[in-house]
C-alpha cells in the first residue's frame, strides 16, 4: 500500500482537496445558497472549487459543511445533544478562516476539544532544496 502525505488543510486521500473552518459563528438555519454566498463574500473563495467549508453554529452545537461535487451542492450538519463545538485554535486577528486537516475534523465532529491539543512532531520528506543543498556539499 501507499501512503499519501498531506498537507495541512488537505483530505487524507484527496491531496488536491482543502478543508476550510470559517471562524465566525454563524446562523445554524443558513442553507446552500446562504453558505455559497458565505464562502465567496467572507471567504473570497470559489463554493464551487470542491474544497470542504466548515461552519458552526452560534451556540456552537451545531457543525455544517458544504462542498460542490460534481454536479451540485452537498451540506453536511451534525448537532451536538450535549456539550459543543470548540475551535481547534484561535483564528488569527484579521483572518476569516483556518485551514484545518482531515484528522482534525473528524475529531470536532466527534466533539472533542482540540485546542489543547498537542501535535507531536511527524517525519516529513526532505523538499528539493534541502536535497539540492546536500549535493552541493
Amino acid at each position: 500500500s501507499t501512503q499519501r502525505r498531506t498537507e495541512r488543510g488537505k483530505l487524507d486521500g484527496y491531496p488536491s482537496v482543502r478543508i476550510y473552518l470559517y471562524g465566525a459563528p454563524v446562523d445554524g438555519r443558513m442553507g446552500f445558497d446562504a453558505l455559497a454566498g458565505l464562502v465567496a463574500s467572507a471567504l473570497g473563495l470559489d463554493p464551487l472549487c470542491g474544497h470542504l467549508f466548515v461552519f458552526f453554529a452560534a451556540r456552537g452545537r451545531i457543525a455544517r459543511i458544504l462542498f460542490f461535487d460534481h454536479n451540485g451542492f452537498a451540506l453536511y450538519s451534525k448537532r451536538l445533544e450535549r456539550g459543543r463545538f470548540a475551535l481547534p485554535r484561535e483564528i488569527p486577528a484579521g483572518a476569516t478562516h483556518v485551514l484545518i486537516e482531515a484528522a482534525d475534523l473528524v475529531l470536532l465532529l466527534e466533539g472533542i476539544d482540540l485546542r489543547d491539543a498537542v501535535r507531536r512532531p511527524r517525519w516529513q520528506p526532505p523538499t528539493r532544496e534541502a536535497n539540492a543543498a546536500a549535493a552541493v556539499t
